[in-house]
């Protein structure tokens, strides 16, 4: 038993010593570009001669044509993603509680159909609601694509939240109701508290894919003060002598807060993943 136990491990450090090794080399280079000086950003070497964090103070102080808007970008990024997720968050529990707990007559229909909208890619979808926000007016205003990405994460997030929903005893809103509780305290008293695990799952997974979008926010929004740093990183690209060193540090920068997000909630994530283990 103990040789067979050795010949498991072994052969998962074989298949997660690539994997992990697969996972850190982009990072490891992002981290090369940021501390190498401009002229020997792409020179190849594993480790600059000169390591210097002038890149990062420039970017900081916006000293370059490209980052003349970095502090108000990267506002833009995180309100987007911010009332992203608490909007989401909102229409995602609200209906799978009418599903779930309330059972609302159709609601399960109305969500399954919710979810076909899945099967049709998402950079598809792109262009009609291009112009369903210039129908009503809303093209370049931020609005535009807070509420096209809580649109397409909202399918996804209330799946999520009924499936926990419905591995939750059904004994207690009886308990709730027979207490004489509304559905409004049974929603605030007995629904919410039990899925919180769950809802920073659902409000984590809305915010993050708001902060990392990058198509709707370069069709919907066109202003340099009020795109995405997403966006604005993209427009490093766009000459001939890119400052790699500069787009690198950037997104380091851009890459922290949804690494700070992760590990402030991931208790409560492992949690939401274990929320099914409760016996109806």
């Amino acid at each position: 038993m103990k040789l067979k136990a050795v010949a498991t491990e072994a052969k998962l450090l074989l298949i997660g010593i690539p994997v992990l090794l697969w996972t850190l080399i982009p990072i490891y280079h992002m981290v090369l570009f940021a501390i190498s000086p401009k002229d020997s950003a792409t020179s190849g070497n594993l480790w600059p001669t000169h390591p210097t964090l002038n890149n990062f103070s420039i970017v900081f102080q916006q000293k370059h044509f490209y980052l003349n808007h970095f502090w108000t970008q990267l506002g833009n990024s995180l309100f987007i993603a911010v009332t992203v997720g608490a909007l989401t968050l909102f229409v995602a529990t609200t209906a799978a509680f009418a599903i779930s707990r309330l059972r609302v007559r159709g609601g399960r229909t109305v969500m399954n159909l919710a979810l076909f909208t899945y099967f049709i890619p998402a950079a598809f979808l792109a262009v009609p609601m291009y112009k369903t926000m210039g129908n009503y007016g809303l093209l370049n205003s931020q609005w535009a694509l807070i509420l096209a990405m809580v649109t397409i994460a909202s399918p996804y997030c209330i799946w999520v939240l009924k499936q926990a929903s419905d591995k939750l005893p059904y004994e207690l809103d009886e308990a709730a109701r027979m207490d004489g509780a509304s559905p409004l305290q049974l929603f605030r008293l007995v629904y919410l508290p039990l899925m919180v695990p769950s809802l920073v799952a659902v409000g984590t997974y809305s915010l993050l894919l708001a902060w990392n979008e990058y198509l709707y926010a370069f069709l919907l929004l066109s202003n340099d003060r009020s795109v995405t740093l997403a966006v604005a990183l993209g427009n490093f690209l766009s000459a001939d002598d890119s400052p790699w060193e500069l787009l690198m540090a950037t997104g380091l920068i851009y890459a922290l807060p949804p690494a700070a997000i992760y590990y402030a909630f991931k208790r409560y994530m492992v949690g939401g993943l274990t929320a099914g283990a409760v016996k109806s």
